[in-house]
C-alpha cells in the first residue's frame, strides 16, 4: 500500500530538523559549545565543532530538501556515532542515547530507500 506522496518529505523533515536545529544552536553558543567538547577530552575542539556544524547543517538541509539525500544522511551518521558515544553513554545520558540511536535508525533508513517523492534532485521518482 502506498501512501501520499508527501509523507517521505514530512518524514525527511522531521528526521532532519534536529540536526539543523543542533547546528544552529552550536554557532550562536560557539564558546560554550566549544568548552564543552574540550571538557570532553575531544582534540582540536575549535575544528570538531565547526565540523560539527558543518555536517549538521549540510546533512540536516541535503535530508529535508532531498538533495544528495543518501549522502546527507551518511554526513548525519558520521556526526551521530561519535558524538553518541563520546557525550551520551553515562546514566544520566540514556534518554539522548537511545534517541540518537532512534535517529541512526532513520538515517540508515533513509540511505537504504532515497529521499522519495517530492525531493529537489528527483531522486525518488525512481526504483532503486
Amino acid at each position: 500500500m502506498r501512501g501520499p506522496k508527501y509523507l517521505p518529505l514530512v518524514a525527511r523533515t522531521f528526521l532532519a530538523v534536529i540536526f539543523l536545529r543542533s547546528g544552529i544552536n552550536k554557532i550562536l553558543a560557539f564558546g560554550a559549545t566549544q568548552q564543552q567538547i574540550a571538557e570532553m577530552g575531544v582534540p582540536v575542539p575549535p575544528v570538531a565543532l565547526a565540523v560539527s556544524i558543518a555536517l549538521e547543517i549540510l546533512g540536516g538541509l541535503s535530508v529535508i530538501l532531498g538533495v544528495g539525500a543518501r549522502w546527507g544522511a551518511v554526513a548525519l551518521i558520521l556526526f551521530l556515532i561519535p558524538t553518541t558515544l563520546i557525550f551520551h553513554t553515562t546514566a544520566g545520558e540514556w534518554t539522548q542515547f537511545f534517541k540518537n540511536l532512534s535517529l541512526l535508525g532513520g538515517l540508515l533508513l533513509l540511505t537504504a530507500t532515497g529521499s522519495g517523492p517530492l525531493s529537489l534532485d528527483g531522486s525518488g521518482e525512481r526504483e532503486s
